[in-house]
């Protein structure tokens, strides 16, 4: 049922408009946060520093007093003929609670019968359980409860099961109508429990049925081979002057096979950062001209779609490719577009200008995004959807297992390059408990007089008082003079084209020899010289971006230094940060983030169509992905038995209508 169909009141309007809740299965699977579950503990067993629960009588009216933003409540309850004094913090409202009257408390115990309390509540709610809901400014949790119970009330229709019931009796699962009640209003712990675990099955069984309907149509279309001999192959790879990873010839045979199928190639290539990718994707590039298509890359920034395009340029021209760039507001735009339509230009290389309405091509037959959880699914779509038998591959740097790619990219295969290309020096992280550069100049100015580069990267663009970080304008003003005589310059997203090109141009060519920048040249940017890097604010910055960022400084045949600065004293910060310190090992970084942030931050957002995790966990869930994965299998290969036929459409026109024909 729509939200419009429950006649809400304004507020609850706009509560629902709030929350982003369109529907009330929306509402349903808006989960409480934490629950507060009362056990009370007696007085014999109150220990200082010791989290403690009791029901007691209001002995002495509450008295409250505020100092600045802070109010102190002080009163006295009688519990097992004793009496506690509690003090309570921003609870001025305590004062109307009458003498005499029963209260619950939930706090500290600080010994000599003295109690903080962390909340209250009138009456005697001992072995309750009660729910606590995310909120946000304006809303409270009594009305996220009301509305809740207002669809309980008025959709008792839409608590049916819709899991086959012999999923149910398999994996010995409570019902939907059971579940969804008591993890809104459990009875007891152990029925919370099974709540939870029948929830998170049913969110991983959507999840995985959902990639599996993506998977078959994705790849369902029957295309043209494309044609193409080894030895045109193998020659390129010979003019690259190094010998390809084994793990580089494997994600080419993947590919190369998925060329010539009858199957639409729908392929993921990951890799550590400098890993190769971009020359894997040249030789994928190369094999779909040779099968006479037009082939795409798609970059997320001007500064990297112009270094593809270059080294495109470089290395395919003397084998007759044709290759071209496109990106918004360049010179010359109407004359590469036409170029395209008229098939004189054999691979062309830009951002996502390369989707635009006007943009025709004459047989796009490839085409591959570059850092791919960049881009909108859509965008992706209105790219492939330009060729009629239009082979697809994405490429990432944000490397992750196996067991979990296949999890978070279960629609398409796999190709990991995780070994790295002879020579590679790697890098040093260190970890500054101070967000200043002056431990280090000395060792800024030495690497400069070697003749090295560096980069220094800022969360911020402007000084701002919301956002206390340090931002590249600021450190420009301090850094450039400090510095002399090397010349620094700075650069972020707010710069025009030609100024970002020609910052980057003076960077690689050495004419700028310090760049302080955003996360702008997180992404691909290759200058070998450059082999340090400072990271102001480190701990704003997720691990794998981090790890995206020092990559920059391990291109080359010199070993790069990364600082990490940060002014942070939260121990929490510092472990995670110095998860960098210990390893260079992308996919160990990736894993320690997805545990720490989810994969919905980690890879952008999702799928256009798949169903997000609310409770699951790809982590820690493992039973229940195993489970959901085989059941889900099982579904789509026996869709038409009368038991899984619903479910597998029901899910198939929640991911997309065109999925189920």
């Amino acid at each position: 049922m729509l939200v419009e169909e429950l006649k809400l009141t304004p507020k609850r309007k706009e509560i629902c408009e709030r929350l982003g809740f369109k529907n009330t299965a929306d509402i349903l699977s808006y989960y409480p946060l934490r629950y507060d579950m009362f056990e009370r503990t007696h007085y014999a067993d109150f220990r200082p520093g010791a989290q403690v629960c009791f029901i007691g009588e209001l002995v002495s009216y509450p008295s409250t007093f505020r100092k600045g933003h802070l109010t102190t409540s002080r009163f006295r309850v009688l519990y097992e003929d004793e009496i506690l004094n509690v003090t309570i913090f921003n609870r001025p409202w305590i004062r109307n609670m009458d003498m005499n009257q029963l209260i619950t408390v939930i706090g500290r115990y600080e010994g000599n019968n003295k109690v903080t309390a962390t909340n209250y509540y009138g009456g005697d709610v001992i072995g309750s359980i009660i729910p606590y809901y995310p909120l946000k400014e304006g809303i409270n949790q009594n009305e996220i409860k009301k509305l809740i119970q207002l669809v309980f009330d008025k959709c008792d229709d839409e608590l049916n099961d819709t899991i086959p019931e012999e999923l149910i009796r398999r994996h010995h699962l409570i019902d939907y109508r059971t579940a969804i009640t008591n993890i809104h209003k459990p009875l007891n712990r152990n029925i919370m429990a099974q709540s939870i675990s029948r929830l998170k099955y049913e969110e991983f069984l959507r999840f995985y049925l959902a990639l599996d309907i993506l998977k078959d149509s994705n790849t369902a279309s029957v295309k043209k081979t494309k044609e193409f001999s080894n030895e045109d192959i193998d020659r390129l790879i010979g003019s690259f002057g190094f010998s390809f990873t084994e793990d580089q010839n494997k994600a080419i045979d993947d590919i190369l096979r998925d060329l010539r199928s009858e199957k639409l190639m729908y392929r993921l290539v990951q890799g550590e950062v400098g890993s190769g990718k971009t020359a894997v994707a040249m030789v994928a590039l190369y094999a779909n001209y040779l099968a006479s298509y037009q082939g795409a890359l798609m970059a997320p920034t001007e500064i990297l779609a112009r270094q593809h395009y270059d080294s495109l340029k470089k290395q395919l021209e003397p084998f007759g490719v044709r290759v071209g760039v496109l990106y918004s507001a360049m010179d010359g735009e109407n004359e590469v577009k036409r170029k395209l339509r008229d098939n004189e230009i054999d691979i062309i290389v830009g951002t996502h200008a390369l989707f635009s309405e006007d943009v025709e091509y004459s047989k796009l037959g490839l085409v591959i995004a570059d850092e791919q959880h960049r881009f909108g699914v859509k965008q992706r779509q209105a790219l492939k959807d330009k060729g009629e038998d239009c082979d697809f591959i994405l490429m990432s740097a944000t490397p992750i297992p196996r067991t979990l790619a296949s999890s978070i990219y279960g629609d398409m295969d796999v190709s990991t390059i995780a070994t790295m290309p002879e020579g590679r020096k790697g890098c040093k992280t260190y970890l500054i408990r101070k967000n200043s550069i002056i431990d280090i100049l000395d060792e800024v100015k030495g690497k400069l007089a070697e003749g090295r580069q560096i980069y220094v990267i800022a969360a911020a663009i402007e000084k701002s008082d919301s956002y206390k970080a340090k931002d590249v304008n600021g450190l420009y003003e301090a850094l450039k003079d400090e510095l002399k005589p090397y010349r620094v310059e700075l650069m972020h997203g707010k710069l025009s084209s030609d100024e970002k090109e020609r910052i980057m141009k003076g960077f690689s060519n050495n004419e700028i020899q310090v760049l302080i920048s955003t996360t702008v040249v997180e992404v691909g940017v290759n200058v070998k010289n450059a082999t340090m890097m400072i990271i102001y604010d480190a701990d704003r910055f997720g691990l794998s971006q981090l790890h995206q960022l020092r990559g920059r400084i391990q291109r080359g045949s010199h070993e790069g230094i990364c600082y990490l600065l940060t002014s942070s004293n939260d121990e929490s910060v510092m472990n995670r940060l110095n998860v960098l310190c210990k390893t260079n090992d992308g996919f160990a970084i990736s894993y320690e983030d997805l545990k720490l942030r989810g994969p919905g931050d980690i890879l952008g957002t999702r799928q256009s169509g798949i169903p997000a995790f609310v409770l699951g966990n790809l982590i820690e869930d493992t039973k229940f992905i195993d489970a959901a994965r085989n059941d889900a299998r099982e579904i789509a290969m026996n869709k038409d038995n009368e038991d899984y036929r619903n479910y597998y459409e029901r899910i198939g026109k929640l991911t997309n209508k065109n999925y189920i024909g």
